[in-house]
């Protein structure tokens, strides 16, 4: 049912998002001449390595006017669908990091194996609760493990997209009245 979820979800985002993207592909050939995606090997589920997709948004480490712009609305994401419709990703779960994050980390022990049991996701429970620290995203990363669903990936799916439109802050302080 996931593996479907992620499928049909993809098409409908790269649907949805084909004509902002070819902009975006324009953009960055015209002003930036240096190439649209920006890949990284990652690890995946059962820490096999893949190569994740993304907008190209910095030049010498630093963002552009249009890298910063991608970042903030989560836009220089949208390539990572292919990565979906390819199974190396899904559209929820753990964030897809790289073998020196998981080393900084220190989540490469056996207690952490748990984490790898699923494919990462574009978007998680410890994105949007993100930014907390290692053990904030461990304890989300696990929540989601043993919860996740495809009721509980769609309201993940529906907060990251607030999110990207009015900011975490907004989405957060308007969750917080209405609890």
């Amino acid at each position: 049912m996931k593996r479907l979820f992620d499928i049909g979800f993809s098409f409908v985002a790269i649907l949805v998002f084909g004509l902002p993207c070819m902009g975006i592909v324009f953009i960055i050939k015209l002003c930036y001449h240096h190439p649209v995606l920006f890949r990284q090997q990652r690890m995946g589920k059962y820490r096999l390595p893949f190569e994740i997709l993304k907008f190209q948004t910095l030049i010498n480490e630093k963002p552009t006017r249009l890298g910063a712009v991608l970042r903030r609305t989560g836009l220089d994401e949208i390539p990572q669908f292919i990565n979906v419709l390819k199974g190396d990703m899904s559209i929820v779960g753990p964030r897809a990091l790289t073998q020196y994050d998981v080393e900084r980390l220190k989540w490469n022990s056996s207690f952490h194996d748990v984490r790898w049991q699923v494919k990462p996701g574009i978007t998680g429970l410890a994105q949007l609760n993100g930014g907390l620290g290692k053990r904030i995203s461990w304890f989300w990363d696990k929540k989601y493990i043993a919860t996740g669903n495809v009721v509980l990936d769609f309201k993940i799916l529906i907060a990251s997209f607030l999110i990207n439109i009015f900011g975490k802050k907004r989405v957060r302080s308007f969750l917080r009245r209405k609890h």
